[in-house]
C-alpha cells in the first residue's frame, strides 16, 4: 500500500503524519511538501528573484522533512520525501495519479493566519478530486 501525506509546518499536518504512521505501518508513505510560488511571492520577498524564492523554500521544505523523519521513528516507520512546484490540492491530486497512490492522509487546515485563509480549502479540493480514498485528520 502506498500513503501520501502532504505537509506544511501546521500542527494537522503533524497530527495527520502520526495518524498515517500509526494506522498504515507497513505501507510505504510519502511525505510530500507543495511549494507554492504564488503564495511564496505573497510573503513580500519581491526583491529576491523567482529561483532564490523557490531555493529558500526548498531549504524550508528539509527542515519540515527532518521533523516528518522524527515523527515516523517516534512510531519505527519510514517514509520516502518529496517536493513539487505548484498549486497545493491540484499538486497533491495530480501526485496521487501519477504515484499508484493508494491513499491520502492529510490534515484538515494548514497554517493559520493569512495563509490558513489561502490554503483552509485544499482538503476540501483534495477530498473532491483525488482518485483514492483521502482521510482528513483533524
Amino acid at each position: 500500500m502506498r500513503v501520501l501525506v502532504p505537509i506544511d509546518d501546521s500542527d494537522p499536518a503533524r497530527t495527520a503524519l502520526e495518524h498515517a504512521v500509526t494506522t498504515h505501518p507497513d505501507a510505504t508513505i510519502t511525505v510530500l511538501h507543495v511549494i507554492n510560488p504564488s503564495l511564496t511571492m505573497y510573503h513580500g520577498e519581491m526583491s529576491y528573484d523567482y529561483e532564490r524564492l523557490i531555493d529558500l523554500e526548498e531549504d524550508r521544505s528539509e527542515s519540515l522533512f527532518e521533523t516528518a523523519r522524527e515523527i515516523a521513528d517516534e512510531h519505527g516507520a519510514s517514509i520516502e520525501t518529496e517536493t513539487v512546484i505548484g498549486q497545493p490540492s491540484r499538486s497533491i491530486v495530480e501526485f496521487a495519479a501519477e504515484n499508484d497512490v493508494d491513499q491520502i492522509v492529510l490534515g484538515s487546515h494548514g497554517r493559520s493566519g493569512v495563509s490558513r485563509v489561502l490554503l483552509g480549502s485544499v482538503a476540501e479540493k483534495v477530498v473532491r478530486r483525488a482518485p483514492v480514498p483521502v482521510t482528513v485528520v483533524r
